[in-house]
């Protein structure tokens, strides 16, 4: 799983402040210590040497000495200390100095963790060690210097976390209305904020989106516009067509004339149902569209629709009472597609059809045919609008290719879906399942009309 892109920005930044930390104390332990390098300055061993003598003589009592080391330090403001010429402690002004021995027995530097210190030797063979204040001082400016180091770190990681935040938050609002507007939710649009990438970003989404949804809007106006004014010349024609029948019957043409007329009134009247079955469609569709994810909604008995359309076609219904939460005339459509679909595909053998309750609430239609049967590689495509597989002729089946198109539609907007199976024996076996439009749990029903 890839990391969000908020924690990529956000632990980007701390991986920069903690960059500068480790950077900064390295250069200060490598660099820090470049004063109290190499050989000591003449001038500060005169000076010891000078101090020194103002010591008293090495045979001295300790205690002497430890007093005139002490007074000294007082007044230099300095941590003295007194080794003999083997590094034996004599006296000291404070904590002991660290020794160590030189070669040559020249004056050097000696370091540890809390100070710097210069060892000199002294004319009568003893070690002085002297520690500046600065030297103190220094010491804690490292330390302060570490600490300033972890402080900045932390502000750095406290200010970074609302700006990552606030970067990504906007770039999160944008996924969001994406999504939406790729389920169906053409009016939804997204803040802008501020004036930078994103914002523009933001502004070009809203921007396509209104695009988006003017044409789509256009598109249903025009549909259901062009599925009305065709409905008009289709009623007209088909009148003309039973006004034509009617003659037939009362005259007496030749023979031959009168069954090449109803053979092309036949043709007409085959060619006006599917025009009919096709506008239904459309406007059905077209109606889905518009309605958006709700839609229409009552109580649907599936098992009395299934069986009032069922009789239309001579199938065999099977199942129980069962009541969803639906769209009447959508949930109508969808099953008289199946059934028709099944009727014009089943080869004139039986059909059968039934109803399934399923696993946590909603119920299965399922209805099955003994005809040639689906390719493996088509059960998927036929549910594609318009869609014909090979050897099907335009209008030779009445059938244009949208019906199990809208069935599928159907079924995902009442939280179903479905697919086309094989059936045992030879033929092909539709289930779909409907969970139901969201609201007020389903009570007792019927079929609606």
């Amino acid at each position: 799983m890839r990391p969000r892109l908020f924690a990529q920005i956000y632990f980007a930044f701390l991986g920069i402040a903690v960059l500068c930390v480790v950077s900064g104390a390295v250069v200060f332990a490598r660099f820090g210590d470049r004063w109290a390098d190499g050989e000591v300055p003449r001038p500060l061993t005169r000076a010891a040497v000078l101090l020194g003598d103002t010591l008293p003589s090495a045979d001295a009592p300790r205690g002497t000495l430890e007093r005139a080391l002490q007074a000294r330090a007082g007044d230099l403001g300095l941590r003295l200390t007194v080794r003999d010429r083997r590094g034996r402690l004599l006296a000291a002004a404070g904590a002991p100095l660290p020794f160590v021995a030189a070669p040559g027995g020249t004056a050097h530097w000696v370091h540890d963790h809390r100070s710097t210190a210069v060892s000199v030797p002294l004319p009568d063979g003893r070690w002085l060690q002297a520690s500046p204040a600065w030297s103190a001082w220094r010491t804690h400016r490292k330390g302060r210097f570490h600490v300033a180091l972890l402080v900045v770190a932390a502000v750095v990681a406290a200010g970074c976390w609302p700006l990552a935040r606030r970067i990504t938050r906007r770039l999160e609002a944008l996924r969001a209305g994406v999504e939406d507007l790729g389920a169906g939710a053409l009016d939804r649009r997204v803040p802008v904020e501020g004036r930078d990438e994103v914002a523009d970003l933001a502004r070009s989404f809203n921007a396509a989106a209104d695009r988006i949804q003017r044409l789509v809007e256009a598109q249903r106006r025009v549909l259901a516009s062009a599925s009305h004014e065709l409905r008009s010349p289709l009623a007209r024609l088909r009148i003309a067509l039973e006004m034509l029948a009617d003659e037939d019957a009362g005259a007496r043409p030749d023979p031959e004339a009168a069954a090449r007329r109803r053979r092309l009134g036949d043709e007409a009247e085959r060619d006006v149902a599917e025009l009919d079955a096709l506008i239904g469609d459309l406007l059905l569709a077209a109606r889905l569209e518009a309605q958006g994810p709700g839609g229409e909604a009552a109580t649907v008995d599936l098992h009395a629709l299934l069986a009032e359309e069922a009789a239309r076609v001579g199938a065999d219904v099977s199942g129980e009472p069962s009541p969803v939460r639906g769209d009447p005339r959508a949930l109508r459509r969808m099953v008289r597609n199946l059934l028709e679909n099944a009727a014009r595909h089943g080869g004139g053998q039986g059909i059968e059809a039934s109803v399934e309750s399923l696993p946590g609430g909603g119920f299965r239609v399922v209805v099955a045919d003994r005809g040639p049967g689906v390719p493996a590689q088509e059960r998927e495509r036929i549910f594609e609008p318009f869609y014909r597989p090979a050897g099907h002729r335009e209008g030779a089946d009445g059938g244009v290719g949208l019906g199990l198109a809208l069935v599928r539609e159907v079924a995902s907007r009442h939280g179903g879906a479905a697919r086309c199976l094989p059936r045992d024996g030879g033929g092909t076996r539709f289930e779909v399942e409907v969970r139901g439009l969201p609201g007020p749990g389903p009570t007792a029903g019927t079929g609606a009309a």
